[in-house]
């Protein structure tokens, strides 16, 4: 959901001018920016190095719930897909800045009592270790969907129904994708002055 978001806030984006998307299926959109990448296996990239590429910036928005799994297939789909793909794109693009999806609570020192908690804070942490030219982790709460989204669940359509009423009462927790799209595309504009961005970090990236 987030990725789509993200997605649509680029596409529109006089400044960014093209899209390489990285699936593992295909997604059903067509612009004259967007260029799409299938990758099966994030853990498995040798072969797609040429395509991965010559770009000065990587959102990487993937991500699942913990709800259900045990710590070691969590730490699998969280860090170890997510360093993989981040240390490769890193040897292959010089200069690029890597904004990471984190989320709000997570635990920098790898150490709470609760384990998502932990995995993306070892994840955010060793994130900042390699050779970007800015790395930023995002640590949204609450977001409301983009029109146009395709891929929701119905939890976030609720959101995206009463956002008025949220934003009434909890305008400190909430933010919309587009807020997040834009401070994305900020953070290599412009970069930021921290690497680890709350709520209200995001918000004041994504101004403009």
């Amino acid at each position: 959901m987030v990725g789509e978001g993200v997605l649509l806030e680029c596409l529109q984006n006089p400044a960014v001018k093209e899209v390489l998307m990285v699936n593992r299926h295909h997604y059903e959109r067509k612009h004259a920016k967007l260029k799409e990448l299938i990758v099966p296996d994030f853990l498995k990239l040798e072969g797609f190095e040429d395509q991965l590429a010559g770009y000065n910036a990587c959102f990487f928005c993937a991500g699942v719930s913990s709800l259900g799994m045990k710590e070691a297939e969590y730490t699998r789909i969280t860090y170890d897909t997510t360093l993989n793909f981040a240390r490769t794109v890193a040897s292959l693009n010089p200069g690029m800045v890597f904004t990471y999806v984190s989320g709000a609570m997570t635990d920098s020192t790898e150490k709470g009592s609760l384990m998502w908690a932990r995995v993306k804070g070892r994840t955010e942490n060793d994130l900042m270790k390699l050779p970007f030219k800015g790395a930023y982790n995002f640590r949204p709460g609450f977001m409301k969907p983009t029109p146009g989204q395709k891929s929701l669940k119905p939890l976030y359509k609720f959101v995206g129904l009463l956002y008025p009423l949220f934003y009434l009462f909890l305008r400190n927790q909430i933010l919309t994708l587009q807020q997040v799209g834009r401070a994305m595309i900020n953070s290599v504009l412009t970069g930021y002055d921290k690497q680890v961005l709350e709520i209200r970090d995001i918000k004041a990236l994504g101004q403009g």
